[in-house]
């Protein structure tokens, strides 16, 4: 097995947020693209069905998988860190097993619960039956994230990224044609449809790496407990998280309309998708470097403010100008239709600074395999996530709505950094504070500038403001490039 040399250094860190940035921006061009023809066919009514399909296929998902997704990550990373082909090998095939009767699980529940999902996602009790059509979807999906694991446990990264791309142009070819003829009616079918061309693409990666051997016998089976148990805390949090999701939109829906849940999604995905594809990058490779690295202290220190630092300096000049471009933005993306998802959308962007520090600290529960901690912390933050949000929608609308996951965010930081500063003794650096402040502050400024009426401030002194904060961030990576290789 061979190993990328250096896996924690600055120059890593970077090499794989580009390799996976640029594979980002590839995705989200190519996604763009296809949410153009899908609110210019489908218009606001089917982005927010499909958006509430979606949350409910999540939602099932992430209540039936037992968190193999993730706890596998972890046990494969250790045994490929180890060099134990015959452990890793032997893994793989647990997880493939455990894959196949989460998949089994999720179908059967997707199913039976059809009526009660129709009933509650929506003011109006008529879609059972597409519920029920939807079904393989999360199969397909728990087959999908076990594959996915594996290649991300033996740092199959290129292949991953090729998988992404991939994957994305298939939803671009196979569905925009079924919504040009069916319209509304072709949701549920090209749901069906992608999810199918996704565990296609990973299997053939997968397969060919390690050939497919499942057992359902009692002790073979019973080697994957160990998975299991820490993927019970993915379990409760996954519910948690996609139910927070599913509450807001079927909120949204209830006591606005399904236009409301449209523009909700489309702040939604601007933000935390397009604006988010840095943490997506930084996703793949890191989770399983740190896994690697549990069990020495400075070291994973380090790994951990590494990691917040690069992704910082390359977000936060993306940020600036995501801010303010926003209008144009959405008007490009979607249509002038979606225009009252702005302000909501500007709000979320400020609170993607806070993520881009909270989300590495997140992980080290992950990585230490502490289910309990990172239950916890999850919980906590979902329970105020949909408090925050539906008092922020019901005072200010869609603005509120923004404010409340902003806020929500910020509180999640906190309670992930005392956390893991008091269990765990991480440290977050000084200089990494100042450049947390630093870029938080330009953020501010460029979100007040966007907001006035004043063109002076609204293009010249936030034009400004972006090449203040992109200089900032070139210089200092450019320095610490200049340090690492001297």
């Amino acid at each position: 097995m061979k190993k990328a040399s250096n896996p924690d250094s600055y120059l890593h860190i970077l090499k794989y947020i580009s390799l996976f940035g640029g594979v980002q921006v590839l995705n989200v061009l190519i996604g763009l693209v296809r949410n153009k023809f899908v609110a210019m066919l489908l218009g606001t009514q089917g982005v927010g069905l499909t958006s509430l399909f979606n949350s409910t296929i999540r939602f099932i998902s992430d209540s039936t998988s037992f968190g193999l997704s993730m706890s596998a990550v972890r046990k494969l990373s250790e045994d490929y860190d180890q060099n134990n082909e015959e452990k890793l090998t032997e893994d793989i095939a647990v997880v493939r097993s455990w894959s196949m009767l989460t998949a089994l699980l999720g179908l059967f529940v997707c199913v039976v619960c059809s009526p009660w999902l129709s009933r509650y996602t929506f003011s109006w009790n008529g879609h059972t039956l597409h519920f029920i059509l939807l079904s393989p979807c999360v199969a397909l999906a728990a087959l999908a994230g076990g594959e996915f694991a594996i290649l991300k446990g033996v740092r199959q990264l290129r292949s991953l990224a090729l998988i992404s791309v991939y994957n994305v142009l298939a939803a671009l070819v196979l569905t925009i044609p079924l919504y040009y003829f069916f319209g509304i009616a072709a949701i549920v079918p090209s749901l069906v449809l992608m999810a199918f061309v996704q565990l296609l693409l990973t299997i053939m990666v997968s397969y060919r790496l390690y050939p497919y051997l499942i057992s359902f016998h009692k002790a073979f089976l019973g080697k994957g407990w160990g998975m299991i148990r820490l993927g019970t805390a993915f379990v409760i949090t996954g519910i948690l998280s996609s139910g927070a999701d599913l509450i807001i939109r079927s909120y949204l829906n209830n006591v606005a309309n399904i236009d409301t849940v449209g523009f909700y999604n489309a702040a939604f995905m601007m933000t935390m998708v397009y604006a988010g594809m840095i943490f997506s990058a930084m996703e793949t490779d890191y989770f399983p470097r740190l896994s690697g690295a549990n069990n020495l202290r400075f070291t994973f220190n380090q790994i951990v403010n590494r990691q917040i630092e690069v992704t910082l300096l390359l977000i936060s000049p993306l940020l600036t100008i995501f801010l303010l471009l926003l209008p144009q933005l959405i008007v490009f993306l979607y249509s002038d239709k979606f225009l009252p998802a702005l302000n909501m959308a500007q709000v979320l962007v400020l609170a993607m600074y806070i993520r881009a520090i909270r989300l590495p600290v997140e992980y080290i529960p992950l990585a230490k395999g502490d289910s309990k901690s990172y239950l916890l912390l999850e919980s906590s933050y979902d329970v105020f996530l949909v408090v925050l949000v539906l008092l922020g929608f019901s005072k200010w609308g869609l603005f509120g709505a923004g404010v409340g996951m902003a806020v929500a965010g910020f509180f999640n930081f906190v309670c992930v950094y005392v956390y893991a500063y008091l269990r765990y003794r991480y440290r977050l650096s000084s200089c990494l504070a100042f450049y947390a402040v630093l870029h938080l502050t330009i953020g501010i400024l460029v979100f007040l500038c966007v907001r006035s009426d004043n063109d002076w401030l609204r293009w010249g002194v936030a034009s400004l403001l972006c090449v203040v904060s992109t200089l900032f961030s070139l210089g200092v990576m450019k320095a610490r490039r200049i340090l690492i290789q001297n």
